[in-house]
């Protein structure tokens, strides 16, 4: 039996799908950049959505937040645009954040490659080489 989806998944899926589009394609500050939406998270009332974005480019902490303050300006005009591009009642209020999920997967991963590494150089200094 295939698997039922909520409204808020659906209207999730749907913002993620045309937010990613319009940015692209729509705004044109500079200094947003490349931008990915990794998820958007709506509420049970449809009332607001909180966009989870990351950028492509490796920022410093200011730009990231500059770009995160463009966003949240351009929140309105991403919202009526997506408004008048779908049938449903209420369109969810926009808020954009920063997705830290990426950056800490990346920092796990070079810890884990780094305990890999000592480990195997710690093995290959324990076992003596065999000699006949």
């Amino acid at each position: 039996m295939a698997q039922e989806y909520s409204r808020t998944q659906r209207v999730a899926d749907y913002l993620r799908r045309e937010l990613a589009q319009l940015i692209q394609q729509e705004v044109r500050d500079p200094r947003i950049g490349m931008v990915n939406i990794n998820d958007v998270e709506v509420s049970r009332d449809l009332a607001h959505a909180k966009v989870y974005v990351t950028f492509v480019d490796g920022r410093p902490d200011a730009e990231r937040a500059e770009a995160l303050k463009v966003l949240n300006k351009a929140s309105g005009f991403l919202r009526s645009q997506i408004a008048s591009s779908n049938h449903m009642r209420t369109t969810p209020r926009l808020f954009f954040v920063f997705d830290e999920s990426v950056m800490r997967g990346a920092a796990l991963t070079a810890l884990i490659d780094r305990a890999v590494a000592a480990d195997a150089g710690l093995h290959a200094a324990e076992t003596p080489s065999k000699t006949r």
